[in-house]
């Protein structure tokens, strides 16, 4: 087989193959140790591929995730299944993929000039015409906010020797957004999956991902990109392998005894995911760097925002630093997208959290004269067919006594379109002035003091106090100066500030309802202060099909396999979205 013929285009539109030099390619360390380290990283990848995710689409928020305790409403879900399968089935219309595509001539335009390989063939053509057509509002959006990103992509990429163009590959990854999480787990601008972040040095835990923050995940991704290229020497193979991983793809050399990406590309062995990447890469580049040309001319391009840096103490509260700021807590989420939680991390003494410029000296006065209040706030539920009152305190993670009592109810009995209070807890933050106390604003604002002062009995401990009051430990500490746990002694005066109590003492953060199945029906028991209630007629679901979610499946193709609609599961099972894990018991059908 003769070689792909790659576009040429004359004149002062010049083009070039991506010549990149080992010595110019090669990261940038800073000791040999770090350069020792990236080779071995690169053998044991050849063991265990270390793979992304394919390529976003349209981005929806999502309410649960690989089961963490997380704050879930900051993940995006990356390319819902039903859109990329309709993306794959047109792009296997297109045929063979050609490996002598014919001659492109593009319009000469100057100061146009491409440091990634141009290839122009019906694959590319194809994803240059779906960019224009049918996805044209999800490249608007990409467009809009890769302004954000950009700049900073651009600087560690070019430290490393990496192509500039090759910076798009983080629009076809998540569409230039940092909290876009995939099908395969894969997380961040970059889609990392675990494994492979861990890899290249970033944090992934309960309290921090590192894949969300951009400029963490940008020097991962460009030391990874680097080691794919340094071993593959051509960049097609090397996005490839970056997301089918190295493993696959030098089987795939081995098998087809070519290192030609289209030829490759023309076998079966390679998914037609992974085959889509390239093209799909090349006419992002073409159309990103001229969209003008392709008809986007009115990107109104996002910016970064600018921020400062404060050391905080573990378990700070990010809705204290938005008071401490004068901002509001939205604002200190989107600026700390790495944290999982409303929270900095509890085993990190001395976090740096990110805060808006120039209020960096502000916070750091502020947040000494921060006191927390509990307090309890409410939400609205409207009563929908098919609701009971078990549902509802799962959905909510309340138990039934607390929702009975909310709204004053004495049945579990329900009517379609009757309103229902759903009780919180919420911490809000009072700023105090020099020497003020919280006792004392109250009493000068003519409130009721919230203080309530706990005798601590023989036996009983700061965590039990926390449950019976709903109240986190940390906060209780930080109410009566607390520094060591275990030196309080029974007899102490422990001092809470609880509004609301009477309500307050009967609410809890997590739901306690246990299952039990019987037969086909399934019961639902309410734990009450470790006690069994029996289930109310309300409670019991009757006439209904079960399915446990197995590895592999999604929404989609469980509601065709039982013929319904993926709404109707949604709706049956409480799911605010599409994302399900394996072992997850579902109703797929009401008789």
């Amino acid at each position: 087989m003769q070689p792909v013929n790659r576009l040429t285009i004359t004149g002062a539109m010049k083009y070039s193959r991506a010549t990149i030099s080992p010595q110019t390619n090669m990261i940038k360390l800073s000791t040999s140790g770090l350069f020792l380290l990236l080779i071995l990283l690169s053998l044991v990848a050849g063991c265990s591929p270390l793979q992304t995710a394919d390529s976003a689409f349209p981005l929806r928020q999502i309410q649960d995730i690989s089961g963490d305790n997380v704050d879930a409403e900051h993940y995006v879900i990356a390319e819902p299944e039903e859109l990329l399968e309709e993306e794959l089935s047109e792009l296997n219309k297109t045929g063979t993929w050609a490996n002598n595509p014919p001659q492109v001539q593009i319009e000469e335009e100057p100061d146009i000039v491409y440091d990634f390989p141009i290839t122009i063939n019906k694959q590319v053509q194809f994803y240059l015409d779906t960019f224009q057509g049918r996805q044209r509002k999800y490249f608007k959006k990409w467009l809009a906010r890769s302004g954000k990103y950009l700049p900073a992509i651009h600087r560690e990429f070019k430290e490393a020797g990496l192509p500039r163009d090759l910076l798009y590959l983080a629009m076809i990854e998540s569409g230039f957004n940092p909290s876009a999480y995939s099908r395969a787990h894969a997380v961040g601008l970059w889609q990392f999956i675990k494994g492979t972040g861990r890899h290249y040095g970033l944090r992934i835990d309960s309290w921090v991902d590192e894949r969300r923050e951009p400029e963490k995940a940008t020097r991962a991704a460009a030391a990874y990109l680097g080691t794919l290229y340094n071993e593959f020497g051509d960049w097609y193979l090397a996005v490839a392998a970056y997301n089918a991983g190295e493993g696959k793809i030098r089987r795939a050399i081995k098998r087809y005894k070519t290192r030609d990406f289209w030829e490759l590309a023309q076998g079966k062995y390679l998914r037609l995911e992974t085959k889509r990447y390239v093209p799909k890469l090349i006419a992002a580049i073409i159309i990103a760097r001229e969209p003008a040309k392709y008809g986007f001319t009115d990107i109104d391009y996002q910016s970064a925002k600018p921020f400062e840096l404060v050391t905080v103490p573990p378990r700070t509260d990010l809705a204290a630093v938005a008071v401490a700021a004068g901002t509001k807590t939205k604002t200190i989420r989107k600026l700390n997208n790495e944290l999982k939680k409303n929270q900095t991390p509890p085993n990190i003494k001395a976090y740096q959290i990110k805060v808006p410029q120039g209020s960096r000296q502000l916070v750091t006065a502020n947040l000494k004269r921060l006191q927390p209040v509990i307090t309890t706030g409410y939400k609205t539920h409207t009563v929908r067919k098919g609701d009971t009152i078990g549902r509802i305190c799962r959905t909510y993670n309340l138990n039934k006594k607390t929702l009975l009592k909310a709204n004053n109810l004495h049945s579990a009995k329900l009517a379609k379109g009757q309103h229902l209070r759903i009780p919180y807890r919420t911490t809000r933050y009072v700023l105090l002035k020099e020497g003020e106390t919280l006792s004392k604003r109250y009493a000068m604002a003519g409130k009721n003091n919230p203080l309530i002062l706990h005798k601590l009995k023989k036996g009983e401990t700061l965590s039990k106090i926390s449950k019976q009051y709903n109240v986190p430990v940390e906060i209780i500490m930080q109410w009566n100066d607390i520094t060591n746990v275990r030196r309080i002694r029974a007899g102490r005066h422990i001092a809470l500030y609880v509004e609301n109590n009477g309500l307050q003492s009967v609410i809890r953060t997590a739901s306690t309802d246990a299952t039990i199945t019987k037969g086909k029906k399934k019961q639902y028991i309410t734990l009450v202060a470790g006690k069994k209630r029996k289930p109310s007629a309300g409670t019991v679901e009757a006439q209904l099909t079960w399915y446990k979610v197995r590895n592999g499946d999604s929404l989609w193709t469980i509601a065709r396999k039982f013929q319904v609609s993926a709404r109707d599961i949604r709706k049956w099972n409480n799911l605010r979205s599409n994302m399900i894990h394996p072992g997850k018991r579902l109703v797929v059908k009401k008789v």
